[in-house]
């Protein structure tokens, strides 16, 4: 038990937020008090902050992350065969990631389907091998590192260096949404027209949901999870960077990333029918 405090302590303590996203925030004041009641709520009033607590949380994450066991009082009445509920929660697409169809009802996932996603996300679908690879192309356009070389060597290096940032990410922000009880998905909006479509799209890459599925909080875990990977990722890098500076960035990154990906996920069932008709 003081191993969880400890590890909460850190990860609510030491995370900064920047302040430029929450102008995206709809209901600011309700957003924010509700994520400090949920930090209330797994905080220890004696926690102690220490340097150990890193490496505590580090193995609490990996621990967490890969969870198996199921909370059932999570589960709706009458519920639906495992197998079949597990695959109307967990949709995983390898371009734009987990999302919710259209008109299906938001239900928390259990911790055996959050270890599932998380597996599915980090290193079964070929997403994050993708993304890998983009930004890898990116840094090698740029030689950076230029310790690293610029031919294919260093393109290997380049790879295997944002592979294992965006899995460290995934794996914080994975552990701090179960944690925190927050959804880990993208549902699509029931709403309609096109604008009122791409407003909840780039809301919902700074918001999400809490245990309820309908109170919203701001993604506190996410942006945390890309600062803190970026900052373990520059300790790997030859070139003399600044932690916090990359940690910052790697925020950044995530808020334009996350608000593309969202986007696509949302119109990629109108974009597939256009698609679909033209090639008819």
């Amino acid at each position: 038990m003081a191993l969880l405090n400890d590890a909460v302590s850190f990860a609510s303590f030491h995370v900064v937020f920047p302040t430029s996203l929450w102008k995206y925030v709809r209901q600011p004041t309700g957003c924010l008090s509700g994520f400090l009641r949920d930090i209330q709520e797994i905080l220890s009033v004696n926690a102690k902050k220490r340097c150990a607590v890193l490496r505590l949380a580090v193995i609490l994450f990996l621990l967490c992350g890969c969870s198996t066991g199921q909370d059932t009082s999570q589960l709706p009445e009458n519920p639906l065969p495992q197998t079949q509920r597990e695959d109307n929660a967990i949709n995983v697409n390898w371009l734009y990631g987990a999302y919710v169809p259209r008109g299906v009802k938001l239900e928390p996932l259990t911790n055996h389907q959050r270890g599932q996603l998380y597996l599915r996300q980090t290193y079964l679908t070929w997403g994050i091998y993708l993304k890998t690879a983009m930004f890898a192309v990116g840094d090698q356009a740029k030689n950076s590192p230029a310790e690293w070389g610029d031919g294919l060597g260093g393109y290997g290096k380049r790879i295997a260096s944002r592979y294992g940032q965006f899995a460290i990410q995934n794996t914080f922000t994975s552990t701090g949404n179960l944690l925190l009880g927050y959804e880990p998905r993208y549902e699509r909006c029931d709403c309609s027209g096109a604008w009122s479509r791409l407003k909840h799209a780039l809301v919902r890459n700074f918001v999400t949901y809490n245990r309820t599925e309908k109170s919203r909080r701001p993604q506190i875990a996410m942006y945390a999870g890309a600062m803190g990977a970026g900052m373990v990722a520059s300790t790997w890098r030859p070139e003399d960077s600044k932690v916090w500076v990359e940690g910052y960035q790697s925020a950044i990154t995530q808020a334009a990333f996350g608000s593309f990906s969202n986007v696509l996920g949302e119109f990629a069932p109108d974009i597939g029918r256009l698609i679909g008709r033209k090639t008819k």
